[in-house]
């Protein structure tokens, strides 16, 4: 399929969507991710790592100070600002790619946007913190609304839809509503289906296979299957090792619609997406 093509205002940033696939750099400032918790804690060990992301291609770089995995506790506010706001000065000061929070908190991102962040990446999609969407707009951010029955610490408890594609559709075009009422320009949203956030192996599955049917909300997607448990449960891999089957999930995300990516391991899936891009864009001349 072709992608609908926008240009997305982040701040000062713009970037193009729909040609290539855009690739967001995780940037997990945690101690307790389920894939590289603990590995970047140290502000200028992060920082580094995303600008080494930033140089092997990741169009976006993603900072996180909570994790999100199935089970997660809530992390209080003040940790999360001290484990992500030296990280976003660091990246914003050095490096050229928009930097994104992901935080579900308004403190954090009123704190990160001050910082030089652009964009917003809510897995809560404006549900827990009302005053959230106000921040975003007056910051003339981007936002990013994702996909979630429940919260971290409960979503995986028997996930279960009568209607997988048109239920996460409808609460998506929800979630598009409460960004506007709060003042969010909706030119400025992404819709991710939240890949491994309250789904089962089988709901990812038909998720990445059925996800052009997310156009008809009329915004670009961003998909997150980096090192997910689903792959693990396909082929048994632990999180480290799960490379080869993010890159198959970004390569057929991206033919079936997806205007951006989100991963660890940037090089390797930009790598491959070039390939992918090269052949969808012979389909779509």
């Amino acid at each position: 399929m072709s992608r609908r093509r926008f240009t997305l205002q982040a701040g000062a940033h713009e970037l193009a969507l729909g040609g290539r696939t855009l690739i967001m750099g995780i940037v997990n400032v945690t101690p307790d991710s389920f894939s590289d918790g603990g590995a970047f804690l140290d502000p200028a060990a992060a920082v580094e790592h995303g600008l080494r992301l930033a140089a092997e291609g990741a169009d976006i770089l993603d900072v996180g100070g909570e994790s999100t995995r199935p089970g997660a506790a809530p992390v209080p506010l003040e940790e999360e600002l001290r484990r992500v706001v030296p990280v976003v000065r660091g990246l914003a000061s050095r490096c050229q790619a928009p930097i994104s929070v992901d935080t579900t908190k308004a403190a954090v991102a009123r704190a990160a946007l001050a910082e030089g962040a652009a964009i917003v990446n809510d897995v809560s999609a404006l549900r827990f913190d009302p005053a959230l969407g106000p921040v975003v707009a007056a910051a003339g951010a981007a936002l990013v609304l994702m996909h979630m029955r429940g919260e971290p610490r409960t979503m995986q408890q028997g996930p279960r839809y009568d209607d997988l594609l048109g239920e996460v559709r409808a609460e998506l075009a929800a979630a598009l509503a409460r960004a506007a009422a709060a003042g969010v320009d909706p030119a400025r949203t992404i819709v991710d289906p939240g890949i491994g956030f309250g789904k089962s192996l089988e709901h990812n599955l038909e998720l990445l296979e059925r996800l052009g049917e997310l156009e008809a909300l009329g915004r670009p997607v961003l998909v997150g299957p980096s090192r997910k448990s689903f792959i693990g449960g396909i082929t048994g891999a632990p999180p480290a090792e799960r490379v080869e089957g993010t890159i198959a999930a970004c390569c057929l995300a991206a033919a079936r619609g997806a205007h951006a990516v989100r991963v660890h391991d940037v090089a390797a899936v930009r790598r491959a997406l070039t390939v992918a891009d090269a052949i969808l864009a012979r389909g779509a001349a």
